[in-house]
Protein backbone atom coordinates (compact mmCIF):
# COMPACT_ATOMS: atom_id res chain seq x y z
CA UNK A 1 0.00 0.00 0.00
CA UNK A 2 1.21 3.53 -0.63
CA UNK A 3 -0.13 7.09 -0.56
CA UNK A 4 -0.31 7.99 3.11
CA UNK A 5 -3.47 10.06 2.80
CA UNK A 6 -5.30 7.15 1.19
CA UNK A 7 -3.98 4.71 3.79
CA UNK A 8 -5.03 6.97 6.66
CA UNK A 9 -8.51 7.35 5.17
CA UNK A 10 -8.91 3.56 4.97
CA UNK A 11 -7.62 3.17 8.53
CA UNK A 12 -10.13 5.73 9.81
CA UNK A 13 -12.97 3.97 7.96
CA UNK A 14 -11.94 0.56 9.31
CA UNK A 15 -11.52 1.85 12.87
CA UNK A 16 -14.88 3.58 12.97
CA UNK A 17 -16.64 0.57 11.48
CA UNK A 18 -15.09 -1.72 14.11
CA UNK A 19 -16.50 0.54 16.81
CA UNK A 20 -19.95 0.76 15.18
CA UNK A 21 -20.07 -3.02 14.83
CA UNK A 22 -19.40 -3.42 18.56
CA UNK A 23 -16.11 -5.27 18.30
CA UNK A 24 -14.28 -2.50 20.17
CA UNK A 25 -15.36 0.05 22.77
CA UNK A 26 -13.73 2.97 24.56
CA UNK A 27 -10.16 3.81 23.66
CA UNK A 28 -8.87 0.26 23.23
CA UNK A 29 -7.92 -1.57 20.06
CA UNK A 30 -5.59 -0.48 17.30
CA UNK A 31 -5.21 -0.61 13.54
CA UNK A 32 -2.30 -0.26 11.14
CA UNK A 33 -1.21 -0.52 7.52
CA UNK A 34 2.08 -0.82 5.68
CA UNK A 35 3.35 2.23 3.80
CA UNK A 36 6.39 3.26 1.84
CA UNK A 37 8.00 1.99 -1.33
CA UNK A 38 9.74 -0.88 0.45
CA UNK A 39 6.98 -1.44 3.05
CA UNK A 40 9.48 -0.94 5.86
CA UNK A 41 7.24 1.51 7.67
CA UNK A 42 3.65 1.51 8.89
CA UNK A 43 0.89 3.89 9.82
CA UNK A 44 -0.42 2.87 13.25
CA UNK A 45 -2.87 4.16 15.84
CA UNK A 46 -1.53 6.63 18.38
CA UNK A 47 -1.74 5.50 22.01
CA UNK A 48 -5.05 6.39 23.67
CA UNK A 49 -6.97 6.71 20.41
CA UNK A 50 -10.63 5.73 20.34
CA UNK A 51 -11.61 3.85 17.21
CA UNK A 52 -15.01 5.53 17.49
CA UNK A 53 -13.98 9.04 16.58
CA UNK A 54 -10.41 8.87 15.34
CA UNK A 55 -9.24 10.93 12.41
CA UNK A 56 -6.12 11.02 10.24
CA UNK A 57 -4.16 12.91 12.92
CA UNK A 58 -4.61 9.99 15.35
CA UNK A 59 -2.12 7.89 13.39
CA UNK A 60 1.68 7.92 13.38
CA UNK A 61 4.19 6.62 10.88
CA UNK A 62 6.81 4.36 12.45
CA UNK A 63 9.49 2.10 11.09
CA UNK A 64 9.33 -1.60 11.93
CA UNK A 65 11.67 -1.04 14.86
CA UNK A 66 9.14 1.29 16.51
CA UNK A 67 10.85 4.60 15.77
CA UNK A 68 8.35 7.40 15.07
CA UNK A 69 8.95 8.88 11.62
CA UNK A 70 6.07 11.36 11.58
CA UNK A 71 3.12 12.38 13.71
CA UNK A 72 2.78 13.43 17.34
CA UNK A 73 2.54 11.33 20.47
CA UNK A 74 3.45 7.71 21.07
CA UNK A 75 2.28 4.71 19.04
CA UNK A 76 -0.06 2.12 20.52
CA UNK A 77 1.61 -0.30 22.90
CA UNK A 78 0.80 -3.02 20.34
CA UNK A 79 3.06 -1.41 17.70
CA UNK A 80 5.61 -4.15 18.38
CA UNK A 81 3.04 -6.83 17.49
CA UNK A 82 2.02 -5.04 14.29
CA UNK A 83 5.65 -4.61 13.18
CA UNK A 84 6.59 -8.23 13.82
CA UNK A 85 3.54 -9.44 11.87
CA UNK A 86 4.58 -7.31 8.89
CA UNK A 87 8.10 -8.70 9.05
CA UNK A 88 6.81 -12.28 9.29
CA UNK A 89 3.98 -12.08 6.77
CA UNK A 90 4.78 -10.35 3.46
CA UNK A 91 1.21 -11.10 2.33
CA UNK A 92 -0.24 -8.84 5.06
CA UNK A 93 -0.70 -5.12 4.45
CA UNK A 94 -3.08 -4.19 7.29
CA UNK A 95 -3.97 -5.30 10.82
CA UNK A 96 -7.02 -4.75 13.01
CA UNK A 97 -6.73 -5.64 16.69
CA UNK A 98 -9.81 -5.32 18.90
CA UNK A 99 -11.16 -6.62 22.18
CA UNK A 100 -14.18 -8.38 20.69
CA UNK A 101 -16.25 -9.87 23.55
CA UNK A 102 -17.44 -13.16 22.02
CA UNK A 103 -14.00 -13.96 20.64
CA UNK A 104 -12.45 -13.39 24.05
CA UNK A 105 -15.15 -15.44 25.81
CA UNK A 106 -14.91 -18.44 23.48
CA UNK A 107 -11.10 -18.37 23.39
CA UNK A 108 -11.02 -18.85 27.16
CA UNK A 109 -11.82 -22.57 26.76
CA UNK A 110 -10.62 -23.43 23.24
CA UNK A 111 -7.34 -23.79 21.39
CA UNK A 112 -9.06 -22.59 18.20
CA UNK A 113 -12.26 -20.64 17.73
CA UNK A 114 -14.85 -23.26 16.72
CA UNK A 115 -16.19 -22.76 13.20
CA UNK A 116 -19.77 -24.10 13.25
CA UNK A 117 -20.84 -22.39 10.02
CA UNK A 118 -20.18 -23.25 6.41
CA UNK A 119 -19.61 -19.54 5.79
CA UNK A 120 -16.72 -19.27 8.23
CA UNK A 121 -15.07 -22.50 7.09
CA UNK A 122 -15.41 -21.48 3.44
CA UNK A 123 -14.02 -17.96 3.98
CA UNK A 124 -11.21 -18.97 6.37
CA UNK A 125 -10.38 -22.67 6.00
CA UNK A 126 -7.23 -22.28 8.12
CA UNK A 127 -9.36 -21.21 11.08
CA UNK A 128 -8.57 -18.96 14.01
CA UNK A 129 -6.01 -20.25 16.52
CA UNK A 130 -5.92 -19.08 20.13
CA UNK A 131 -2.53 -18.05 21.49
CA UNK A 132 -1.60 -17.66 25.16
CA UNK A 133 0.26 -14.45 25.91
CA UNK A 134 -0.01 -13.48 29.56
CA UNK A 135 0.38 -9.74 29.11
CA UNK A 136 -1.79 -6.76 28.16
CA UNK A 137 0.39 -6.32 25.06
CA UNK A 138 2.57 -8.88 23.27
CA UNK A 139 6.13 -8.42 24.63
CA UNK A 140 9.27 -9.36 22.69
CA UNK A 141 9.85 -12.49 24.77
CA UNK A 142 6.44 -13.86 23.76
CA UNK A 143 6.73 -13.05 20.06
CA UNK A 144 8.21 -16.49 19.15
CA UNK A 145 5.01 -18.14 20.38
CA UNK A 146 2.88 -15.87 18.19
CA UNK A 147 5.26 -15.92 15.25
CA UNK A 148 5.39 -19.71 15.10
CA UNK A 149 1.59 -19.91 14.87
CA UNK A 150 1.15 -17.28 12.18
CA UNK A 151 4.29 -17.90 10.08
CA UNK A 152 3.82 -17.48 6.33
CA UNK A 153 2.78 -20.51 4.33
CA UNK A 154 -0.26 -22.16 2.78
CA UNK A 155 -1.78 -23.01 6.17
CA UNK A 156 -1.06 -19.64 7.80
CA UNK A 157 -4.13 -18.19 9.54
CA UNK A 158 -5.36 -14.72 8.59
CA UNK A 159 -6.67 -14.12 12.11
CA UNK A 160 -5.96 -15.32 15.62
CA UNK A 161 -7.12 -14.60 19.16
CA UNK A 162 -4.87 -13.70 22.07
CA UNK A 163 -6.43 -15.48 25.05
CA UNK A 164 -8.05 -13.10 27.57
CA UNK A 165 -7.07 -10.18 25.33
CA UNK A 166 -8.58 -9.88 21.88
CA UNK A 167 -8.58 -10.81 18.23
CA UNK A 168 -6.06 -9.87 15.57
CA UNK A 169 -7.20 -9.86 11.93
CA UNK A 170 -4.86 -9.51 8.97
CA UNK A 171 -5.69 -8.34 5.47
CA UNK A 172 -4.61 -6.92 2.13
CA UNK A 173 -5.92 -3.50 3.29
CA UNK A 174 -7.58 -2.05 6.40
CA UNK A 175 -11.13 -2.68 5.17
CA UNK A 176 -10.42 -6.35 4.43
CA UNK A 177 -8.80 -6.78 7.84
CA UNK A 178 -11.78 -5.16 9.59
CA UNK A 179 -14.26 -7.33 7.69
CA UNK A 180 -12.30 -10.40 8.77
CA UNK A 181 -12.39 -9.19 12.38
CA UNK A 182 -16.18 -9.07 12.08
CA UNK A 183 -16.21 -12.61 10.69
CA UNK A 184 -14.12 -13.90 13.60
CA UNK A 185 -16.49 -12.24 16.07
CA UNK A 186 -19.59 -13.52 14.25
CA UNK A 187 -18.11 -17.03 14.26
CA UNK A 188 -17.32 -16.82 17.97
CA UNK A 189 -20.80 -15.47 18.72
CA UNK A 190 -22.47 -18.38 16.93
CA UNK A 191 -20.19 -20.86 18.71
CA UNK A 192 -21.05 -19.22 22.03
CA UNK A 193 -24.78 -19.39 21.32
CA UNK A 194 -24.40 -23.07 20.43
CA UNK A 195 -22.70 -23.71 23.75
CA UNK A 196 -19.15 -23.57 22.39
CA UNK A 197 -19.60 -26.65 20.22
CA UNK A 198 -18.14 -27.12 16.74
Amino acid sequence: MDGQDDVRELLVRAARRAYRRGIQTGDGGNVSARVGPDSRSMIVTRSGTSLADCDADDFLETDLSGNVLSGRGAPTREAFLHARIYETRPDVNAIVHCHAPYSIAVARSHERIPQPTWHSRMKQPNGFPVIDVHHAAVPPQDWPRVGSVIAAGPSAPMAFVLRDHGLVALGRDPIAAEHLAELVEETAMIAFLLGGSE
